[in-house]
C-alpha cells in the first residue's frame, strides 16, 4: 500500500497557478481522457460558506478560510491516497497553494503547517498554469482582478519551488492542446 510522509507521490501531479488561468477545464479534459482528477476545495468551502452564512471567506475571516482549505486539502490527498494506490491523479491545486495564500494574505502560517508539508508531498513536477488575460474572468467565487490574479501566480510559484518542487509552465493554448501537453510530458 502506497502511504505518505517525507516522499513524494509519484503519480500524484498537482495543476496549480494564479485565478482564472484554465487548470480546472484542462483537469475536465484529462478526466474526459480517462484521468482521476481532485477537485479544488477553495470553490468547494466559498459555496459552503455563502449557502450557510458562514464568513470563512477570503473577504472574510481569512484565517478560518485558509485553515479549511488546510484541512480539506489533506483530506483530499488521503482519500486519494486510499483510493488510487497505482493510478495517475490529477489535483486542482495541492497544499502549498495554500501556505502562497497565507503569504498573500499576510496570514502566519502555523508552524504544524510547516511540518505537516512533509507529509503531504505530491509529485516533485507540478503543472503551472500562467495568467493568461484574454480567459481571465471573475464570478462569485473568483473575485480578484487581473493584476491580483498575476500576483498571486508569482506566489505561488515562488511556494512550490521553496517547497522542493519544479516547476513546468503549461502553455496557453486549448485545454485539449494544454492536457496533450501534460501527458506527453510524462509519458502517457
Amino acid at each position: 500500500m502506497t502511504t505518505r510522509g517525507q516522499r513524494h507521490i509519484d503519480h500524484f501531479f498537482v495543476l496549480t497557478g494564479g485565478p482564472g488561468a484554465g487548470k480546472t477545464t484542462t483537469l475536465l479534459e484529462l478526466h474526459r481522457r480517462g484521468f482521476m482528477y481532485m477537485p479544488e476545495v477553495a470553490r468547494k468551502i466559498i459555496r459552503e460558506q455563502a449557502d450557510t452564512g458562514g464568513n470563512a471567506l477570503p473577504w472574510g475571516d481569512m484565517t478560518a478560510y485558509r485553515d479549511m482549505m488546510w484541512h480539506r486539502s489533506a483530506a483530499v490527498f488521503d482519500e486519494a491516497l486510499a483510493r488510487c494506490e497505482k493510478q495517475t491523479v490529477f489535483f486542482d491545486r495541492g497544499l502549498p497553494d495554500t501556505l502562497a495564500y497565507s503569504i498573500l494574505e499576510n496570514i502566519p502560517v502555523p508552524d504544524k503547517f510547516s511540518r505537516q508539508l512533509g507529509d503531504y508531498r505530491y509529485n516533485t513536477e507540478v503543472f503551472l498554469f500562467p495568467p493568461w488575460k484574454a480567459i481571465y474572468g471573475t464570478d462569485t467565487e473568483r473575485k480578484q482582478d487581473f493584476d491580483l490574479a498575476v500576483k498571486t501566480y508569482g506566489v505561488i510559484e515562488d511556494t512550490y519551488v521553496r517547497s522542493g518542487y519544479k516547476t513546468v509552465k503549461v502553455p496557453e493554448t486549448s485545454p485539449e492542446q494544454r492536457a496533450i501537453f501534460i501527458l506527453n510530458h510524462l509519458n502517457l
